[in-house]
């Protein structure tokens, strides 16, 4: 699909590669700076930029910047975008939620899968990968705010799902995602990040999948906290390219730019 120069200039500015750079020394810097304050290693958190709605010209900006690792949150976005942008060693994580009949096409691109929260879509995902030859890294995704519009499971339905993974030798799983609550105020918001990293240490070591190390957690708003309380990966995505259209980023003033 041909992309309207004017459009692309509206959202990017005149210098894409100008905008992505400077957000991306913006949030390196952010996360360095949490790693200090928490006494942790910048190396412990691994960036995961979030390409939704950003069209391929400017994905093909970001990755000669160096971003070789994308996040998408719709399936049929990130099969169109890893087929468009094949020629280049870009590794496919997808962040959303995954209906049962949309695994055919993760099991094909995608290296990494962060939401998976039922058996059923384990299931599904371990038949393709089969057929594909393929495994795939995944984290479970866990409902920290107890809100009924979030997916997940909720921790205490945890432990029996882990202990039916192995099931699915396909699926490697390798820790936990969560959503923290959209708000302003942090007093809200940490708990979501404190309970997951106490869910992780909990189980970890305790189940039929083994250690589990990552903490999937944190967001454009909210990842120097997410960091602070343990996070190993933090996804970003407004915080790189900019403000979304519509997007909720009037929850964190000052850190998404736009």
């Amino acid at each position: 699909m041909a992309i309207d120069p004017d459009s692309l200039r509206e959202r990017f500015g005149s210098d894409p590669e100008a905008l992505i750079a400077d957000n991306l020394a913006e949030v390196r810097g952010r996360i360095e700076a949490a790693c200090a304050r928490a006494g942790r290693p910048t190396g412990s958190v691994r960036l995961l930029p979030i390409s939704k709605t950003v069209p391929e010209p400017v994905l093909r900006i970001a990755y000669a910047l160096g971003l070789d690792e994308l996040g998408e949150n719709k399936v049929q976005e990130a099969k169109a975008k890893a087929e468009a942008m094949a020629d280049l060693a870009i590794r496919w994580t997808v962040v959303g939620h995954l209906q049962r009949n949309k695994a055919k096409e993760v099991a094909r691109f995608a290296s990494e899968f962060q939401a998976l929260d039922s058996l059923g879509v384990a299931k599904a995902l371990h038949e393709r990968l089969l057929a594909e030859d393929r495994e795939i890294d995944v984290l479970i995704q866990v409902n920290t705010s107890g809100e009924a519009t979030k997916f997940g499971l909720a921790p205490d339905e945890v432990e029996a799902f882990l202990d039916a993974l192995p099931a699915y030798p396909r699926l490697r799983p390798r820790g936990f995602m969560t959503l923290a609550l959209f708000s302003p105020d942090a007093a809200r918001v940490r708990p979501c990040f404190e309970r997951l990293r106490s869910l992780r240490d909990h189980l970890s070591g305790q189940t039929p999948a083994g250690l589990l190390p990552e903490l999937s957690m944190g967001m454009s708003g909210d990842y120097k906290m997410a960091i602070e309380e343990g996070a190993t990966v933090v996804r970003v995505g407004q915080g790189i390219f900019g403000r979304r259209p519509g997007s909720d980023a009037h929850y964190w003033p000052g850190l998404i730019p736009g």
